[in-house]
């Protein structure tokens, strides 16, 4: 039990990092930096560098010249994500092991490990199919749901202190689509990452000096596609990028409506004042940092920070749920 507690809080921690790292590879264009998995270039440990090395990763893979930096990159990741499956698997059996003496279900960290080897296979079929929009953003989602899940058991042990049953019940379902409404926008925000379409407007508020630009809504959101292609194999037009983006756009101002909201409501209640003043910052910094991101043509730097910030949002709202849904009498 005494190893329970701080093994579910590493996780979360190492999750979040996990999270922003698997954004920067993404960013520095690496996820295809080895491109075996889970290996780089049939090496499980390092990658090719030695002259020898890269003759023969060369050899075994043709058409597919090694890039060390990149490799690096990506390899570090999945060195982050098999640490972190590790911890989840200990957690998973020492939860169940010692379930008596815990005290709760071992239901929701058993989930976890098998929620953790979704992903895994995700990130396989991120690389073996080549950036496949629909995997790279359903790994986007699987990341953020184990954040989302290990915070949740987190929570459970540092057990925070209870909300006014009356000020929980007027929050709960206000709480509950604020999330529901920033996991969506989460998934649009994958979508616009995956289809490279982060810059398909670089103005804002307008589109290409526009409040309705040409739009695609078809090819744009068609699932089974190829990267960069419609599913009948043509090159993706502009008009679908823009569709892409201007959708996320719309779902931000949606989020900013229902999240800020939820604050205005928070702040008003003494009891929630800190916790609805933390969720205001974070929400009004990545609005800001989404609009940096298209004015200053997507610098590396904020585009991670973006990602990291929203996934600090979906903590904190996780968070939120947790006191209002199940620590109210």
């Amino acid at each position: 039990m005494s190893v329970y507690r701080p093994l579910v809080c590493c996780a979360a921690v190492l999750t979040f990092l996990v999270v922003v790292v698997g954004a920067y590879v993404r960013l520095e264009d690496a996820g295809l930096g080895c491109p075996d998995w889970p290996g780089c270039y049939g090496q499980i440990l390092g990658v090719p560098d030695a002259l020898h090395e890269v003759e023969k990763a060369e050899r075994a893979f043709p058409g597919k010249p090694v890039d060390a930096g990149r490799a690096w990159k990506e390899m570090f990741h999945r060195y982050l994500a098999g640490t972190l499956g590790l911890l989840v698997l200990a957690i998973a059996v020492i939860a169940w092991r010692k379930r008596g003496e815990i005290g709760r279900s071992p239901a929701l960290p058993v989930a976890l490990v098998a929620v953790v080897a979704f992903q895994a296979t995700l990130g396989m079929w991120t690389v073996t199919m080549l950036l496949k929009p629909a995997i790279v953003t359903l790994h986007l989602l699987g990341g953020m749901t184990t954040l989302a899940l290990l915070t949740w058991l987190a929570l459970r042990e540092i057990d925070p202190q209870a909300t006014p049953a009356e000020l929980a019940r007027a929050l709960r379902p206000w709480s509950a689509v604020a999330l529901a409404v920033l996991v969506a926008q989460i998934a649009l925000g994958g979508w616009v990452s995956a289809n490279y379409a982060a810059l398909a407007c670089t103005d804002f508020p307008t589109c290409h000096g526009r409040w309705l630009p040409e739009m695609d809504f078809g090819h744009a959101f068609h699932v089974v596609r190829e990267l960069g292609v419609t599913a009948a194999g043509e090159p993706l037009s502009q008009e679908a990028l823009n569709a892409i983006q201007w959708v996320h756009r719309l779902g931000a101002l949606v989020a900013v409506i229902v999240v800020g909201g939820l604050v205005f409501g928070m702040l008003r209640a003494p009891a929630l004042r800190v916790p609805g003043a933390v969720i205001g910052v974070l929400l009004v910094t990545q609005a800001g940092l989404g609009i940096a991101n298209v004015l200053l043509r997507l610098p590396l730097v904020l585009a991670a920070a973006h990602n990291a910030v929203a996934a600090l949002l979906l903590v904190a709202l996780v968070m939120l749920n947790f006191v209002v849904f199940r620590k109210a009498n």
